[in-house]
């Protein structure tokens, strides 16, 4: 394996989005590794290169031919990293960038160990979190509640990571993520 595998972590509504998209604006040289789903296409993404979207019984199968990493079942639908997207990712030397849920990242740590470098992002609080995912304006009542149990229980998990980051200033957060992504490149 010549590549680089950088996990990003965090409950839904912390930033990581915005975290991420300046990270690949500043480090070109990252490789977004692309996950399948079956949750709807948002507005604004592109198939193939924001997620490869994919139907309920396609993963099913999928999942059946153990074609993937690590996959899920998260707020209702299936997530799942392709074995062989990373497999050529990494023998090409791409260094490689993942938005992983809990279990994906513990399922690449499991596989790769230090190899697969995991970044857990914090929100300052669940109050503070839960007002995001409000303003964000993209989820159900429902969903945001099942969000914010999720993010509790992952919250309780932070420590297990390689690098935390609190993101209660994006400028900050964003400067520390960079520092430790570009240590881990270095």
């Amino acid at each position: 394996m010549s590549g680089n595998m950088i996990v990003i972590c965090a409950p839904s509504g912390t930033g990581k989005s915005t975290l991420l998209n300046r990270l690949k604006t500043d480090i070109p040289d990252l490789v977004w590794s692309v996950s399948c789903t079956t949750r709807p296409i948002r507005t604004g993404e592109v198939h193939g290169k924001d997620y490869f979207f994919i139907k309920p019984q396609t993963f099913e199968q999928q999942i059946t031919d153990n074609e993937f990493i690590e996959w899920a079942r998260v707020h209702s639908n299936y997530y799942g990293t392709s074995k062989r997207f990373v497999k050529e990712g990494l023998e090409k030397g791409w260094k490689m960038l993942f938005d992983l849920d809990v279990q994906g990242a513990d399922a690449m740590k499991t596989i790769y160990g230090d190899d697969a470098q995991v970044i857990f992002i914090e929100p300052p609080s669940i109050e503070e979190l839960e007002k995001r995912l409000m303003v964000r304006g993209t989820d159900s009542k429902e969903v945001i509640a099942e969000r914010i149990n999720n993010a509790k229980k992952e919250l309780e998990r932070k420590e297990k990571y390689d690098h935390l980051i609190l993101n209660d200033d994006v400028d900050r957060a964003y400067q520390k993520l960079k520092n430790i992504v570009e240590r881990i490149l270095a």
